[in-house]
């Protein structure tokens, strides 16, 4: 069952894709952008890879499950892959997704995301701690096979909306520099950003860490897409 420490862990598969595989992606994504000529409209915009791309990326997922469960045990799919294109000037400021609808499911459980390209300068992913109480809403979940009764709630926060300004509270900002082939998994509760890209292009693909799909299958939180089924637990 999904309690809070859970939705603030961080795990790192190093060697998530080999070599060979993240020039693969590489080539398809340019490929595909190359046909369809699509610009982010803002820093924040996603795009759907194509589904080569989101095959060899299931595949890593399905290695990976063992040691992301380590950290997320009630994981149990993942949301469609979206690729992010970022460039000198954008910034991805400080935020919290939440856990979403904690009543729908499956729950947004965490986030997982892979560096296609490392800009040359800035462009680093970041998370924040902190003990602000301001973050978290009165909410506390009852009993119902997915939650652990009591696990606590942060509010959805954006650069513009929330109960509190991100920028403006206490906080410990751990900067990720993860070698190449590396992806990070992150709680959904956790604040988190990407400083701006002062040079080069950063490169980044990102999905959702799910946890009581039906059956492994079910809507992403926030989307009209489906999570795709990941092994069961060993």
């Amino acid at each position: 069952m999904i309690n809070t420490s859970e939705t603030l862990a961080v795990q790192t598969i190093e060697s998530f894709l080999t070599p060979d595989e993240t020039a693969q992606v590489t080539k398809i994504v340019d490929d595909h952008l190359a046909v369809t000529g699509w610009v982010p409209a803002r820093p924040s915009e996603g795009l759907a890879p194509p589904d080569a791309v989101q095959e060899i990326l299931s595949g890593a997922i399905d290695r990976a499950m063992p040691v992301i469960r380590r950290a997320f045990p009630s994981a149990d799919s993942v949301a469609p892959w979206l690729y992010h294109d970022l460039k000198p000037g954008d910034r991805i400021r400080s935020h919290v997704h939440g856990m979403g609808d904690p009543d729908e499911r499956p729950v947004r459980l965490g986030r997982v995301v892979f560096n296609l390209q490392e800009a040359d300068e800035g462009g680093e992913f970041y998370l924040d701690t902190t003990a602000c109480e301001e973050l978290w809403t009165d909410r506390l979940t009852e009993a119902d096979g997915v939650f652990e009764p009591g696990t606590r709630l942060v509010h959805e926060i954006t650069a513009r909306s929330g109960p509190v300004s991100l920028d403006a509270i206490a906080a410990t900002r751990w900067v990720c520099r993860p070698p190449a082939g590396t992806t990070l998994v992150y709680g959904s509760q956790l604040i988190h950003g990407v400083t701006p890209v002062t040079a080069g292009r950063a490169r980044k693909l990102i999905t959702d860490l799910c946890a009581g799909s039906a059956e492994g299958i079910g809507p992403r939180p926030h989307s009209g897409s489906y999570a795709r089924p990941v092994s069961p637990p060993h």
